[in-house]
């Protein structure tokens, strides 16, 4: 089991991945909703070339800041994803935090969610970040779970909005 940058070397389990994401229809895997199989099955290099763009600052969505996806890969199959935002805005430190990390549906409650995070706090450290914040909404005891069980000291939770649940916040001392 491996953290690897995007390549099309896994095209074809990316794929499978993002059909289950969208099976699913969740909130926490909405920017998986927007990826158009067609298109990924047609110029899947596009795609990865994209994400190693925003890496370096390049081609960011508004509001986006520079970040590093990673892919959890085990057996050659992609399994999740996880990506390390090189630093924070105002917004991002109420709210997302450094990293951001989900894994295909068929391979939840599997202990992949605990070991993706604990591969990427390393990766974390190489950026230069020593101290990072990860963040999980209330009602995701899973992922409340995976960031305590990496080392999450919690500090508060945030009441961001009637319609969706608080945020609970976490740092990890790298």
């Amino acid at each position: 089991m491996q953290l690897v940058l995007p390549s099309i070397r896994y095209k074809e389990s990316f794929i499978a991945a993002v059909e289950e994401y969208q099976k699913e229809i969740s909130n926490i895997t909405v920017d998986f909703l927007s990826l158009k199989i067609s298109e990924l099955k047609n110029d899947f290099q596009a795609y990865v070339d994209q994400l190693i763009c925003e890496s370096f600052g390049k081609n960011l969505p508004p509001g986006y800041v520079p970040h590093t996806t990673y892919w959890l890969i085990d057996k050659n199959k992609y399994i999740g994803r996880v990506d390390i935002r090189h630093w924070l805005t105002q917004q991002l430190l109420l709210e997302a935090g450094h990293i951001g990390y989900n894994i295909r549906p068929s391979k939840r409650r599997q202990g992949y969610g605990k070991k993706i995070l604990e591969l990427a706090l390393p990766k974390a450290k190489e950026l230069g970040i020593t101290k990072v914040l990860i963040t999980c909404d209330e009602t995701n005891l899973a992922s409340k779970k995976v960031i305590e069980a990496n080392g999450g000291n919690f500090e508060n939770s945030v009441f961001l909005s009637s319609n969706r649940p608080r945020k609970l916040r976490y740092w990890i001392v790298l």
